[in-house]
């Protein structure tokens, strides 16, 4: 049987919430399980914050640019190595990114780095529109510094939490900080919704609106009055009723991948040239995925070797994210850094960590790079 990456876990709750929204029949994009959905999020991320449920965590991030005053021509600075669809967004509102390193410490977008460039840019008078740091494999990014950093110049700050939900910044669940967080839950992330995400702010005003935006911007009218452009960005009741579901055992399903990662820290982090994603103390990862580097110059072990071989054994793993600046999309777009996140994607890679992979299943993958590594 194959081993995947990350696949979807249900915990069984969710056909019946499913069925309960057919029962209602609540089958269009908007219901009871929706507005249960965003209340139940709002209240397990704490903060007073609001939560606003899309069709993905790219929607989330594309009302939260333009929320947040992201224009054509702006300047948004932004992680290199994300997903693209972190990227996207600043492409569909004409925004310039200046993509940013990570820091060692954590690998994530560097605050080092921010600091010093925000204050070089203030000096030049050319301080970017908004910062979009982005939380990576679970782990936060540190979430007291860029609000210190961005409140201090006056711009806007968003967390790109997509990868991290039910992850702690010291006591503050992620997706709940800066001007406005997303979060993404599609098929392979922690939980699911098969395609979702949510738009959270502390401002109600911009939930609110972020909302009206996301249902297509129409008007309080008994046709259909426009003012504004909007998006057919809600998220359906019934993939509510699934993430409802799914929330209940959010912190469940994140034990068990910090297990997962533990196990496999435990069996190959003292064979020599192998990294292990690390833990800084004001995290506390989900470790969605279990990432690590596979440095061929200091030890026995290629990443791609690994890659290929567990793939003849039908298991799962995936490269490091490819950073944004490395992208023939954003050929020749300015970069910020000394390549830390082009190491980590050389020797980078994921290895299957879905908190529904049994403990033999593990031991296999495991048993696999032991095997390469004593070749």
């Amino acid at each position: 049987m194959r081993i995947w990456l990350s696949r979807p876990h249900m915990s069984g709750e969710e056909r019946k919430l499913v069925e309960e929204a057919f029962d209602s029949n609540f089958v269009a994009p908007i219901g009871p399980m929706l507005n249960r959905f965003e209340a139940e999020f709002a209240e397990y991320l704490g903060g007073d914050v609001h939560c606003v449920a899309v069709s993905s965590g790219t929607a989330a991030l594309h009302m939260a640019l333009r929320l947040n005053g992201v224009e054509r021509g702006d300047t948004v600075w932004t992680t290199s190595m994300t997903f693209a669809g972190g990227a996207f967004p600043l492409i569909y509102q004409g925004a310039t990114p200046v993509f940013f390193d990570l820091c060692p410490e954590s690998w994530t977008m560097c605050p080092n780095l921010l600091e010093e460039s925000l204050e070089k840019a203030a000096k030049e008078g050319k301080l970017p529109k908004a910062v979009v740091p982005t939380d990576l494999y679970g782990q936060s990014c540190d979430l007291d510094r860029f609000e210190a950093a961005c409140a201090k110049h006056g711009v806007a700050l968003v967390i790109d939490s997509a990868e991290s939900a039910g992850a702690l910044y010291k006591d503050r669940k992620a997706g709940s900080g800066g001007d406005a967080s997303i979060l993404s839950f599609n098929g392979n992330k922690i939980i699911t919704t098969s395609g979702g995400g949510m738009f959270v702010s502390k401002s109600k005003e911009m939930a609110d609106r972020a909302r009206f935006l996301s249902t297509q911007a129409r008007e309080n009218a008994p046709h259909y009055q426009h003012e504004t452009y909007g998006y057919n960005y809600r998220l359906s009741n019934i993939s509510a009723a699934i993430g409802v579901g799914q929330l209940h055992v959010l912190d469940e399903r994140a034990t068990r991948r910090r297990e997962i990662f533990g196990r496999y820290k435990a069996a190959l982090g003292d064979i020599a040239g192998v990294t292990f994603m690390p833990s800084p103390n004001w995290s506390t990862s989900t470790n969605w995925l279990s990432a690590a580097t596979f440095n061929p110059e200091e030890g026995p072990l290629e990443r791609e070797k690994i890659r290929l071989t567990l793939l003849e054994r039908e298991i799962e793993a995936r490269p490091l994210w490819k950073p944004m600046h490395m992208q023939p999309l954003f050929d020749g777009v300015e970069y910020v850094g000394s390549g830390l996140d082009e190491r980590l994607f050389r020797d980078g890679l994921c290895l299957p960590s879905g908190s529904d992979m049994s403990n033999d299943e593990q031991n296999e993958v495991i048993g696999v790079i032991q095997g390469l590594a004593a070749a």
